[in-house]
C-alpha cells in the first residue's frame, strides 16, 4: 500500500511541482528537457532520448520512476537480444502438463529500454504492440500491461557500427525524442563538484503514486483546446504533406499525440487552455522523428521549416 494519501488539486500540483524539482536537481541545467519527459508520461506517450553516451539519458529515467513510485526496469538492448527476453516466454510444467506464462522485464511501470538501436529489427517490433496497445500476445493468449507503462529508450546517434536503425513503425510509437546535449558550463561544475548521482538517485523520494499520475493525466486531457488551435495544429499537419521534401507527412495519429501532448504541456505550464506556442514547442520533437524525408533532408531542420512556414491566424 502507498504512503501517499488521496490528493486534492492543490496539493495535487504542489506535488507535481516537487517531482520536477528533484528530478532537475539530478539532471542539472536541463529543465526544457525534464518538462518533456514529465509530457510524454502525462500525455501517456513514449520517450526516446537520442544523444552520445554519458549525458544523463539513464539518469533521467530513473529519477522518473522513482518520482512516481513506478516499477523499473532495464533492459540492455544487444545484437543476440530475443523477443522472449523482453516479453517472457511459455514453459512447460511437468507437474501440471501445462504451460505456464513467465512475464518478461517488460510487465513493469517504466521500461528503460537501453541503446534500443543494438537489436535486430525482429528484437525491437516486440514492443510494437505493447507500446501501442498496452499488452502483448503469446502463444495466442493475450497479457494486459500495468498501467501506466511508459518507455523510455536510448539510442546514440553516432555510433552506428554494429546498429539496426529503427523502422518508421517504431520511432511513431515514440511520442517525442528529445537530445540532453551537454550541460552548460555552471552544470558541469556542479556536476563536478558535487555527489555522486548514484548517491542522488538512491535519495530520491516518491513525490506521487500510479494513482495521482493516473489523476494528472487525466486532467491533463481535459485541457481546453480551441477551435482556433486545432485549425493551426491541422495546417501543420496539411504542410508536412504536402512540402516537396517530406516523403511520407504527419499522420492522424501524429496529430493526436501532438494535441495529447500539448494539453499536458499546457498544464504543466499552469494553464487550462492550449496556446499555439505549446504546439510550437513541441513540434520538432514530436514530428522530426516521424517525418519521412527526400533526398536526406534533416527532419529536425523540416520540422523547423513548417513551423515557419505555418502562419499563427
Amino acid at each position: 500500500m502507498s504512503a501517499i494519501t488521496p490528493l486534492h488539486e492543490e496539493s495535487l500540483r504542489t506535488r507535481l511541482e516537487a517531482s520536477m524539482a528533484q528530478v532537475n536537481r539530478v539532471l542539472l541545467g536541463k529543465p526544457r528537457q525534464v518538462k518533456l519527459a514529465f509530457t510524454c508520461l502525462l500525455a501517456g506517450g513514449h520517450l526516446l532520448l537520442e544523444d552520445v553516451p554519458g549525458v544523463g539519458k539513464t539518469t533521467l529515467a530513473h529519477a522518473l520512476a522513482a518520482s512516481f513510485e513506478l516499477d523499473f526496469q532495464r533492459v540492455q538492448f544487444t545484437s543476440d537480444l530475443l523477443p522472449s527476453d523482453i516479453i517472457g516466454v511459455s514453459v512447460y510444467e511437468r507437474e501440471t502438463g501445462q504451460f505456464r506464462f513467465h512475464p518478461g522485464p517488460i510487465f513493469t511501470g517504466l521500461l528503460l529500454a537501453d541503446e534500443i538501436n543494438r537489436a535486430t529489427p525482429k528484437t525491437q517490433s516486440a514492443l510494437l504492440e505493447s507500446m501501442a496497445e498496452g499488452q502483448v500476445t503469446v502463444d495466442g493468449q493475450t497479457h494486459i500491461l500495468p498501467q501506466p507503462f511508459f518507455v523510455v529508450a536510448t539510442q546514440n546517434p553516432l555510433d552506428l557500427a554494429g546498429t539496426f536503425p529503427l523502422p518508421d513503425s517504431q520511432l511513431d510509437r515514440f511520442m517525442l525524442r528529445v537530445s540532453l546535449d551537454y550541460p552548460d558550463a555552471a552544470a558541469e561544475r556542479a556536476l563536478l563538484t558535487g555527489s555522486d548521482r548514484r548517491d542522488l538517485l538512491a535519495q530520491l523520494t516518491p513525490q506521487l503514486d500510479v494513482a495521482g499520475l493516473a489523476e494528472l493525466a487525466r486532467r491533463a486531457q481535459s485541457v481546453t483546446a480551441s477551435s482556433a488551435l486545432l485549425d493551426y495544429l491541422q495546417a501543420l499537419l496539411a504542410a508536412s504533406r504536402r512540402h516537396a521534401d517530406v516523403r511520407v507527412g504527419l499522420s492522424p495519429r501524429a496529430g493526436l499525440a501532438l494535441l495529447s501532448a500539448a494539453r499536458a504541456w499546457a498544464m504543466l505550464s499552469g494553464r487550462q487552455h492550449v496556446l499555439p506556442e505549446d504546439i510550437q514547442a513541441l513540434f520538432v520533437p514530436l514530428a522530426a522523428h516521424r517525418l519521412v524525408t527526400t533526398r536526406g533532408a534533416s527532419g529536425d531542420s523540416l520540422a523547423r521549416s513548417l513551423l515557419a512556414d505555418v502562419a499563427v491566424d
